[in-house]
């Protein structure tokens, strides 16, 4: 078991430093006795996958004030969910937070398993997120792991393995901080000590409580920690896309349920392949006829690939029952960040 001194120092820490998050019980609330909603927690935790703190809260404050229980979110229309969900990273998530909710309110009765199995057994949440909810929601004990608690870890042993080979070695390291008193409340103290604190660039180590401990510190370069493998290029895909207008609204259509933005209403596109796309091409692909004019092209980065798109403009109609036409101010709202781009573009 980790020293007592290094896991007191920490928590001693957290409560006085510990960050004021909206789905977050303080540590003085914790320790009389009030646990944090799992509701709250596996929103945030789903949310903050892909985006920031500040970024991820206030789509957490929207979505709480819209569906305030689990119940309200599983009996919510998928549309209208994918929509509130633009801008928050990869559609699945959205898919899969729709599917878990249904599951808690369908099979669990609206609440959340306690154990980190019961948790993983539900949809779409992995072992990182079961930990993050058996910790914080019910004080369990569990070894959560994310990317601030990874540089935490990895600088206090000097792990030289470089990410994300080094994941199995910093999580077993991990583990071992993770036996003791108050786990919610540490889970969440080693989150905040790594966001605030040991920071990825210019860390505060005259401010942390595990300074003497950090093997990093006394070689003087915990910013060279964790390691890191070169990242390889990022592969480029090429698109046109189709911006159809008729007094004041878009031509839209509803992108196929599975794949990249699966199941949103988006502009009408060709496929996004490694070649570009000539003018000849695109207007061969055009999923509709109409006088179609070049208005541009924007750039747009996905995780796994960067994008460039083609925008081609007409005005008119189409005798197409699959286009889903909207008021360009929704159409901006409900669709995905890429077509927004484009539509402001075409506009």
């Amino acid at each position: 078991m980790v020293s007592l001194p290094l896991r007191a120092r920490l928590l001693d820490w957290y409560d006085t430093h510990a960050r004021v998050l909206p789905w977050r019980v303080s540590p003085a609330a914790r320790a009389r006795g009030e646990l944090a909603d799992p509701y709250r927690v596996w929103l945030s935790e789903v949310m903050l996958q892909q985006t920031t703190v500040p970024h991820a809260t206030a789509y957490f404050l929207k979505f709480l004030e819209r569906w305030p229980t689990v119940e309200a979110l599983a009996a919510a229309p998928d549309d209208e969910v994918m929509a509130a969900w633009a801008g928050l990273g990869y559609y699945a998530r959205a898919r899969n937070l729709l599917a878990c909710a249904r599951a808690v309110a369908r099979e669990h009765g609206g609440g959340f398993p306690a154990s980190e199995e019961g948790l993983r057994a539900l949809p779409g949440v992995g072992a990182y997120t079961a930990a993050a909810i058996a910790a914080i929601a019910f004080d369990q004990p569990a070894n959560v792991v994310d990317g601030n608690v990874e540089r935490v870890v990895a600088r206090l042993y000097t792990v030289e393995a470089p990410l994300p080979s080094a994941k199995p070695e910093i999580t077993r390291l991990a583990a071992v901080l993770a036996e003791g008193p108050r786990p919610g409340d540490w889970a969440q103290a080693l989150m905040d000590l790594g966001a605030m604190v040991c920071r990825p660039k210019a860390p505060l180590c005259d401010r942390c409580p595990l300074s003497p401990e950090c093997q990093a510190r006394a070689g003087s370069a915990p910013e060279t920690y964790p390691r890191r493998a070169k990242k390889a290029d990022r592969p480029r895909r090429h698109g046109a896309v189709f911006v159809l207008v008729r007094r004041g609204a878009v031509a839209l259509v509803r992108r196929p349920p599975k794949g990249l933005l699966g199941g949103m209403l988006g502009l009408p596109t060709t496929d996004w392949r490694p070649k570009a796309w000539t003018a000849s091409d695109a207007m061969a692909a055009a999923p509709m006829s109409a006088d179609w004019r070049r208005v541009g092209e924007i750039e747009h980065t996905f995780t796994h690939f960067s994008l460039t798109l083609e925008i081609y403009r007409a005005n008119g109609d189409a005798a197409d029952e699959d286009l889903v036409w909207l008021p360009v101010e929704r159409a901006l709202a409900e669709t995905p960040s890429v077509f927004g781009k484009a539509l402001r573009l075409a506009l």
